[in-house]
């Protein structure tokens, strides 16, 4: 099964930069979406995690909250071997 990975960012946020440039290290690739002063986007992620703030990462429909990529890791592991 293919990787499908998201990471819901901000301008300047510290945690969104350490998942991104782990997830370059693991050469998997991701889009980014900006959710800075986006209403409808701060409205999705509320449905999805209970959350507003970044980062927030979706792999394949597993959402990882914040620079976890020990968690992150264990859902690429699970995708990758189906």
């Amino acid at each position: 099964m293919e990787l499908d990975v998201t990471i819901y960012s901000t301008a300047n946020c510290g945690y969104c930069e350490l998942m991104k440039n782990f997830l370059h290290e693991q050469s998997i690739d991701f889009k980014v979406i900006n959710i800075h002063n986006d209403p409808d986007m701060a409205q999705f992620l509320m449905q999805q995690t209970g959350r507003l703030g970044a980062s927030q990462t979706c792999i394949n429909g597993e959402w990882v909250l914040g620079y976890e990529p020990n968690q992150a890791m264990k859902i690429i592991e699970k995708v990758k071997r189906f």
